[in-house]
């Protein structure tokens, strides 16, 4: 679309308008690669494995991917949990074990091991659901500082020193929330920072089923689209890991997936009713960005099935990686410009006869004789109904 109509009823182009206030955001580092699509200009040393129903991603982010994507270089593990049952016993023990050998690799990394005292922060606001993530967690966090600072030769074997803070938020405490744990690390000399937060992510379906660990560290409140210092090991001294997951997705992100559910549903209905998908995407103006993702449609269009037709793009759009959502609305645009000032016109003006019988005589007579009778009718009846009900209590009782 071309054109926006504002709550004044003008005419505004679309290129004055600044559109980067509804990109997607997202704190997932492999969907910003898909989101720039860098996989194909750049070199991502990724690796990605399935076992026991979950996809694990293990991405290393170099400088320049930084610099293309906004996410600090470094080492990123996802694990993704759509595909395993959230009440499912043996699911969750899988999800536990997949989850600690991820922490602990990420720990590895930065030369730490069991011996060393480690400090676990909540970050988020525990009076609101989807930014109460790090607070549960340090709830659910056995600490063991107290043990070492009373008996340290009474505390077993295996068993590494560790605390835990959940530091609220800059709008209940006054404080930046990197000044709170910079003062913590100081006072008690902590060797490393594991900090859980909320996340925001670009997919809907990756609320809540997909874990984030990063040796990067955070920005606090970035989940909620509230940017702080950040947490890191440049700001305090010692390596910290992040662990998050997607509890916020914005709402140009539930749109544009809207959008991509409609198209591929309507690739579906088209197929199902002997319709032509590729004589339909051929009048797009967009289909350059199918073409670039690799659909060959010159070649599609030569075969003389419709069926066949139909199949292979149905595939390819159902298989279709990358920044998916996006490409798919981009494709949908309509390629022609409505008259908007005649729109309007028509929406203002009275053109024909109807809208002028409807104007001065329908819409008065409603509006300020039928309605307001039937109203006060309906509220009358409802009074004496229930003065009826109250007096026969009293007869009743008497």
């Amino acid at each position: 679309m071309e054109i926006l109509v504002n709550n004044n009823l003008e005419v505004t182009n679309m290129s004055e308008i600044n559109l980067s206030n509804y990109e997607m955001r997202t704190d997932l580092a492999f969907e910003a690669i898909d989101m720039h699509d860098l996989k194909k200009s750049l070199e991502i040393k990724e690796d990605v494995y399935e076992i026991n129903k979950m996809i694990i991603k293990r991405t290393i982010v170099s400088e320049q991917v930084a610099k293309e994507t906004g996410k600090k270089s470094g080492l990123y593990y996802s694990l993704d949990t759509r595909a395993i049952k959230t009440h499912d016993h043996d699911d969750l023990v899988n999800c536990e074990k997949e989850l600690t050998k991820i922490i602990k690799e990420v720990l590895k990394t930065e030369g730490i091991n069991g011996k060393q005292k480690g400090l676990v922060v909540g970050l988020g606001n525990i009076n609101v659901t989807p930014d109460s993530l790090g607070p549960l967690v340090v709830d659910n966090v056995i600490v063991t500082r107290h043990m070492f600072l009373i008996d340290p030769n009474s505390v077993s074997e295996g068993i590494s020193e560790v605390s835990a803070i959940s530091p609220g938020v800059m709008g209940t405490t006054g404080i930046d929330t990197v000044d709170i744990i910079d003062a913590i690390v100081n006072k008690i000399k902590v060797d490393y920072i594991i900090c859980v937060d909320a996340l925001a992510s670009r997919s809907i379906a990756r609320v809540n089923k997909t874990i984030q660990v990063t040796n990067t560290g955070i920005s606090p409140g970035s989940g909620v689209g509230s940017k702080r210092k950040e947490l890191s090991k440049e700001t305090v001294g010692i390596p910290v890991i992040a662990i998050g997951v997607p509890t916020v997705v914005d709402a140009v992100t539930i749109a544009i997936d809207t959008a991509s559910f409609v198209m591929k549903y309507l690739s579906k209905y088209i197929d199902n009713n002997n319709g032509d998908l590729a004589k339909i995407l051929s009048k797009s103006d967009n289909i350059n960005l199918l073409k670039e993702k690799g659909l060959n449609l010159d070649k599609i269009s030569k075969l003389s099935s419709k069926a066949e037709k139909n199949k292979q793009i149905t595939e390819f759009i159902t298989k279709l990686e990358g920044d998916v959502d996006n490409t798919i609305a981009q494709v949908m645009k309509n390629a022609k410009k409505p008259n908007a000032n005649k729109i309007l016109r028509m929406a203002r003006g009275l053109n024909s006869a109807p809208a002028a019988i409807i104007t001065f005589l329908v819409s008065p007579y409603l509006l300020g004789w039928f309605i307001p009778r039937l109203t006060y009718a309906n509220t009358r009846r409802l009074h004496e109904k229930a003065e009826a009900e109250r007096q026969q209590k009293i007869n009743a009782s008497a």
